[in-house]
């Protein structure tokens, strides 16, 4: 059997396509395709026409290529830029006018789950009780759990997009006040949450993201081409280093240094100020950086569960965003 996924980032849409043999993604073929809505959508204002038209495109191709490597349509999600758009429902159905591909939108806490999942699976069962960080552009995602599944989720609107946006929206490089009331509003954000993480005591904490992979390489992970078999770790004394390296310079310098890449430049800064908020705040010194997150979470959904699951969450519903499926569990901080 061939699958596929096509996940609507911050600033790519990005295809995966798989062989799904012995219960494991395979992956056959990937691509993307650049986008960069974050830098063109401010957080809680509409998606633009020319905007949605790339994104109809993108998508559109992404679905060709699926079908040219012998994949059914692909099981298509948008992250925080699009559920996070008053106009999203007319998105939603734009794209699935043009393209025939049901593209939705998941809850930030069903990210966190699917993305644990991915991390899990990756991990192992060695890793005991298991701590995940993702940043996205519009979210952070939280998770903590000790099965397949996590006990805790949460989603944070501290998307490394979203804070470059609300906080250093005309400074390069930010000032250090500015800077002072980022670190501010993430640690008001991360408090109660941070200390469910201290109080459950993970053994193994993993972070996600491309924002996250590429802090790793700056602060001296492998590159990507050693593969994914290299065990990459991320320490937080090195993050807090590498924060003033960032902030001291702008974001066209940034785009130089290693491991950060041009689309990203901008929202590097922000996105290391999180992930070192977020480790100082839940105890964590040291984190691994996984290679599977999300997308692999979804087809690992897919093909322990089956295909049902999906066809509720891909409803473009008129008035209410797509519900929860059933076999779907969410546990929040009020649980």
């Amino acid at each position: 059997m061939r699958i596929s996924v096509v996940d609507v980032g911050s600033n790519t849409v990005r295809l995966v396509v798989a062989d799904a043999q012995g219960g494991v993604p395979l992956p056959v073929h990937t691509a993307k395709w650049r986008l960069r809505l974050s830098e063109q959508v401010t957080p809680g204002e509409d998606i633009a026409d020319e905007a949605v038209e790339r994104l109809v495109q993108a998508v559109g191709e992404a679905s060709a290529t699926a079908a040219r490597w012998g994949a059914a349509e692909p099981l298509a999600f948008a992250t925080a830029v699009v559920r996070g758009a008053p106009n999203r429902l007319r998105v939603l159905r734009t794209v699935r006018a043009r393209t025939g591909v049901a593209l939705c939108t998941l809850p930030g806490e069903v990210e966190a789950e699917l993305t644990f999942l991915g991390a899990r699976r990756w991990m192992g069962w060695r890793s005991g009780p298991l701590a995940l960080l993702d940043i996205g552009g519009g979210s952070l995602e939280v998770a903590f759990g000790r099965g397949r599944l996590p006990d805790f989720v949460a989603s944070l609107p501290l998307g490394a997009g979203r804070l470059t946006h609300e906080f250093f929206p005309d400074a390069d490089p930010p000032s250090p006040e500015q800077l002072k009331e980022l670190r501010r509003r993430v640690r008001h954000q991360l408090r109660d949450v941070a200390a469910r993480i201290r109080w459950e005591g993970p053994r193994t904490a993993v972070v996600t993201s491309r924002t996250f992979q590429q802090l790793g390489r700056l602060c001296g992970a492998a590159p990507g081409r050693h593969g994914p078999f290299v065990e990459r770790q991320l320490h937080r004394a090195a993050l807090r280093r590498a924060i003033d390296r960032l902030a001291a310079l702008p974001a066209a310098e940034r785009a130089e240094l290693p491991g950060i890449s041009a689309p990203r430049a901008a929202q590097s800064l922000a996105g290391a100020v999180v992930g070192h908020t977020a480790m100082k705040l839940t105890g964590l010194k040291s984190v691994t950086v996984c290679p599977w997150a999300i997308r692999e979470g979804v087809l690992l959904r897919h093909i322990e569960d089956g295909p049902s699951w999906w066809a509720e969450v891909s409803r473009v519903h008129e008035e209410t965003a797509p519900r929860v499926p059933a076999p779907l569990r969410i546990a929040t901080a009020g649980n």
